[in-house]
């Protein structure tokens, strides 16, 4: 018999149809609605987006699940979802395995689902995604009204619709959507995050993509500068065209001019034929010049003048070529502490910070730490070939509560090891491998020692800055820091690879730190 709560329900789907809600508010409500009428501990609304399928809205679920995207291929109850007209229902004792094992949330406990059922979502005929709904009570789904359930999928289609047609009224959301398929096929990983500071960050994306402006990519390092750039250019009009990847920390100052503006046959020794730089590569598209702060000022001369004019002339040619680059830069240096010292150019700087964009380091963006810890775990899962690497509560606590001096690389790099641990540990075994706070190695520091690029503390040594002179307070952090890897290199006789050893600091980044300090 029908109930008044699912005629209420009704009144209240039909209604959001009609209004202008975002998409995830719009989502979350149609769940809720759902969960009014067929009561159980969990379920998911989940969207299929090329070959996986990714939570739009969940309820009783972990938090990391919306960060998680399911791969339809890895999933066979998923598959079996999609590819049946009817709801499907499996039982409690199925050997499928389930894809939310271990991320249903009950108090304090991941506790494994025992009855579940589920049914595609189609628009226009064709897939489109599928609900989930998930009960820890075996025959909770016995007495579902069929009349009701596809009364309620039919409105589930038709909120589902609605969205779709709202979004499409914006030329930006198509272009967006064509984007999100040209990342997923290029294999490039989304941005991921839902925090204030995140929805700021892709807002600001959004605004300066569509234009030609120059963009300054900032932040510290490992929080994903070079996705950011990705991203502007893929949103803009120029994504058809090539993005071009140039790592100005890996430029020599020899033969810089010949990477980015090309040279002639026999320009030079070793010359043996005409070659194309990273400005005529990138014509009608980006050019990503990454930690655009480590160029030698020399190469900063000559990069200036091919921004100012259009015009640039390969090596050993008088020809000069018209190159339609638009340029986004990327640096985790302070440029403008960089430009009062005399190590960037200030007529370069202005240049490049047109529109600045700072992205947020990982301990200021909250909940996503979860979010992206769900997306690197259902990867690392496929990666590793086990069913399911789930965090237990401690684990989620402790994460939270961390610094992340490395950012999301220091989060991707240490929940790698730990799954690479637990697994061990456990075996793989089981239907679900819980990473622990054991697993994690957080009082260690993870990558900050090699990502910050600071070598540790020396009681014994002395300040190469006298404090009380009024310096600022990097100069003083410089003069400490050389202080430090001079004293370890007289220690090792000049030998490089020895003092970075003692300092605990990244071969390569010793280099680039000696180079930074003027170190000889």
């Amino acid at each position: 018999m029908t109930t008044p709560a699912f005629f209420d329900s009704l009144i209240s789907i039909v209604a959001d149809l009609s209004t202008d809600l975002p998409a995830e508010r719009r989502y979350q409500q149609l769940l809720n609605a759902i969960l009014t009428i067929f009561p159980c501990d969990a379920a998911a609304l989940l969207r299929l987006e090329g070959g996986h399928l990714r939570p739009l809205a969940i309820k009783g679920l972990s938090d990391d699940t919306m960060g998680r995207r399911f791969e339809v291929d890895e999933h066979p109850r998923l598959a079996q979802l999609l590819s049946s007209r009817e709801p499907v229902r499996f039982a409690a004792d199925s050997d499928l395995p389930d894809p939310y094992d271990g991320l249903v949330e009950d108090g304090e406990s991941h506790l494994h689902v025992h009855d579940c059922m589920g049914v595609s979502l189609r628009i226009d005929d064709k897939p489109w995604g599928a609900l989930t709904l998930d009960a820890m009570q075996t025959g909770t789904f016995d007495h579902i009204d069929p009349v009701e359930l596809r009364t309620f999928v039919s409105l589930a289609e038709a909120t589902v619709k609605a969205a779709e047609r709202i979004d499409a009224l914006s030329a930006r959301i198509e272009r967006a959507q064509w984007v999100t398929r040209a990342l997923q096929e290029d294999g490039h990983i989304e941005i991921v995050g839902t925090s204030t500071a995140m929805t700021h960050l892709k807002q600001e994306i959004e605004i300066v993509a569509q234009s030609h402006l120059t963009v300054l990519v900032l932040g510290e390092t490992g929080v994903g500068k070079e996705l950011v750039a990705r991203r502007v250019h893929q949103r803009s009009p120029r994504s058809e065209r090539p993005l071009v990847y140039v790592n100005c920390a890996a430029l020599p100052e020899n033969i810089a001019e010949s990477e980015l503006f090309g040279h002639t046959k026999g320009a030079f020794t070793g010359a043996v034929s005409d070659r194309a730089g990273k400005f005529e590569i990138a014509d009608g598209g980006t050019l990503f010049l990454d930690e655009v702060g480590e160029l030698p000022l020399a190469v900063q001369a000559k990069l200036l003048r091919a921004i100012q004019s259009g015009d640039i002339q390969r090596v050993g040619s008088d020809r000069a070529i018209q190159a339609d680059v638009r340029i986004v830069a990327a640096t985790n240096r302070d440029l403008q502490q960089e430009v009062s010292q005399g190590r960037f150019r200030a007529d370069l700087y202005h240049r490049l910070s047109v529109y600045p964009i700072q992205v947020p380091p990982l301990r200021e963006r909250g909940n996503d730490i979860l979010l992206l810890s769900g997306y690197l775990l259902e990867a690392n899962q496929r990666r590793l070939g086990v069913q399911g690497l789930r965090l237990s509560v401690e684990a989620k606590r402790a994460l939270q509560q961390y610094g992340w001096p490395g950012n999301v690389r220091e989060l991707e790099h240490m929940l790698s090891r730990a799954a690479l641990k637990a697994i061990a540990e456990q075996g793989g075994g089981g239907r679900a491998v819980v990473l622990g706070t054991s697993h994690l190695d957080l009082e260690g520091g993870g990558l900050s020692a090699v990502e910050s690029s600071t070598p540790p503390v020396v009681p014994d040594s002395k300040l190469a800055v006298d404090p009380g002179q009024g310096v600022d307070l990097k100069t003083a952090v410089d003069g400490y820091q050389r202080t430090l890897i001079e004293a370890s290199l007289d220690r090792h006789q000049g030998n490089q690879a020895a003092a970075a050893k003692e300092l605990g600091v990244n071969r390569s980044n010793f280099h680039r730190l000696l180079k930074r300090l003027e170190i000889r």
